[in-house]
């Protein structure tokens, strides 16, 4: 019996090489459409759809293939039973179906997308013969991915078939084609519906493979790295590697974090990250100077870092750069003197973001426990001078009232227990997730040391006691920025107001845990 194909795809890449493939070797091949088209341009012999159901296609084209002509000579069995009752009511076996979808997922990432063409680019008739041809993968292969289909012509022609465990693969792949395209639909429908009604009542989470990870976090755990479906704007998912070793688990999360803070400032700015905190933040009159300066804050904690920097990295900057060890930059852009330079060091990772003009990728903070997820907003909570409330008798002066400001950036990208102290747009002490507050302070005081000097302090929450604004009196903070809302506040005002020292409150917490 002459074998039969159906072809529908939406992706024609490769589909006229594989049907003049499927014709040498005397298959019938049934098509759709545009498919169909494209394959009688070729000069290969097919059947259009609607004389194999003996019904014309409906409703626009919404109705072509779901007829018991085609979804019978697809789920039969080939077992007498089955293939009786095909021949009783005359229907043919469909031994291959190569199909793919309407591209729903390219239509919804257009800016002007209007809902009523989402809902026209759901395909009905292409997952349903996907679905039925992968149920029944014992007898049919079913082929959604055009880069197989070379294998699938050559194991025709070595073997005139496709063998069982091919077919199990390939089933594999077309439920996983129909899910994810299945995944679009609900999150964008959702996504509509929840600007409404808040939190979905179910979570589906999304994502394209970029790359196999060497490991995790440790040599022991396997690892790999997912650009969340949707993603654009300005994000580790978007950004391009241009040189450098593979990028590491920790890599990821360490790039991530430097490009978080670093987009807070609108001046030039830099950070150098360890460990998913910074270990150093400046602003300068340009990148060379502010890189500078961050690196300085933590020269020690700085070798092996992570760089983030806001602006196109130049020649200056690139050569400042170029000296310690980093694992990593990730900037806006790179100039051709600067990759000239820090391309001779073989395994430094350079990515760019494009201009941070673009907007932040939204979305949402998803985070794993074992046996349930949290989701929740990305924290993109900012303040203003405006914002600020002064509690204590002195206020802070319009330059303190800055530095501040300066401090509460990076306070809210440290982990909790967090206390940031700086002088002159420059972090000189982080204390970084401290079971209390009290020892994040510690450290911080005792890494600036002599530069707690008129500095001031960010708290990323409010002080439970006056115990830490004593401290920072005995070191020479002049000024203290934190949430307020404990039940202590008059506490804290009264000991900030007997040592003279400014503290305004934000309203607004940054727990980072």
């Amino acid at each position: 019996m002459k074998k039969r194909a159906i072809i529908s795809v939406s992706d024609k890449n490769g589909v006229v090489e594989l049907a003049k493939a499927l014709a040498e070797m005397d298959y019938e091949i049934v098509s759709t459409g545009g498919t169909y088209r494209t394959i009688k341009d070729a000069g290969v012999e097919a059947t259009y759809v609607t004389e194999i159901t003996g019904f014309p296609e409906i409703l626009e084209g919404r109705v072509k293939t779901l007829h018991p002509n085609i979804h019978g000579g697809i789920l039969a069995k080939r077992t007498p039973a089955h293939l009786s009752q095909l021949e009783e009511l005359g229907i043919m076996p469909i031994d291959l179906v190569v199909v793919n979808l309407y591209p729903f997922k390219q239509t919804i990432a257009k800016p002007d997308v209007t809902l009523e063409d989402a809902i026209e680019n759901i395909d009905i008739g292409g997952p349903t013969m996907v679905r039925a041809a992968a149920k029944n993968y014992q007898a049919v292969t079913v082929v959604v991915n055009p880069q197989r289909y070379p294998e699938i012509i050559a194991q025709l022609k070595e073997k005139g078939e496709i063998d069982q465990e091919t077919r199990f693969s390939l089933a594999t792949e077309a439920f996983a084609h129909t899910a994810e395209y299945d995944t679009y639909i609900s999150s964008y429908l959702k996504g509509i519906a929840d600007n409404q009604k808040g939190f979905s009542d179910t979570l589906f989470l999304q994502g394209e493979k970029i790359q196999e990870l060497r490991y995790g976090e440790n040599p022991h755990q396997k690892a790999a790295f997912y650009r969340e479906s949707g993603a654009k704007g300005v994000c580790i998912g978007t950004a391009r590697q241009l040189h450098g070793k593979e990028l590491s688990f920790n890599n990821i999360i360490d790039i991530n974090a430097a490009l978080e803070l670093v987009r807070e400032f609108t001046q030039p700015a830099a950070v150098v990250i360890k460990h998913t905190n910074p270990c150093g933040t400046a602003i300068g009159k340009n990148l060379s100077e502010a890189y500078e300066r961050a690196f300085e804050a933590d020269s020690v904690s700085a070798f092996g870092g992570i760089v983030g920097l806001n602006r196109e990295v130049d020649k200056a900057t690139a050569e400042k750069l170029a000296g310690p060890f980093l694992e990593a930059i990730i900037a806006p852009s790179f100039s051709q003197e600067a990759l000239t330079i820090l391309t001779k060091k073989a395994n430094v990772r350079l990515l760019e973001t494009g201009s941070f003009d673009q907007p932040a990728h939204t979305g949402f903070d998803v985070k794993k426990v074992n046996g349930g997820i949290l989701l929740q907003d990305i924290d993109r909570g900012r303040v203003s001078i405006t914002d600020l409330k002064v509690v204590t008798q002195k206020a802070p002066t319009e330059a303190e009232l800055e530095e501040l400001l300066f401090a509460w950036k990076v306070v809210k990208h440290v982990k909790s227990n967090a206390i940031v102290v700086s002088r002159d747009n420059q972090t000189v002490g982080v204390g970084a997730g401290q079971m209390n507050r009290v020892g994040a302070a510690k450290i911080a005081f005792e890494q600036a040391g002599n530069k707690c000097q008129g500095a001031v302090l960010a708290s990323d929450a409010f002080f439970p006691f006056r115990d830490t604004i004593d401290q920072a009196a005995q070191v020479g903070i002049k000024a203290i920025i934190q949430p307020g809302g404990s039940l202590r506040d008059e506490e804290s005002i009264q000991a900030a107001n007997e040592h003279g020292i400014a503290m305004v409150f934000t309203g607004m917490r940054h727990f980072k845990h």
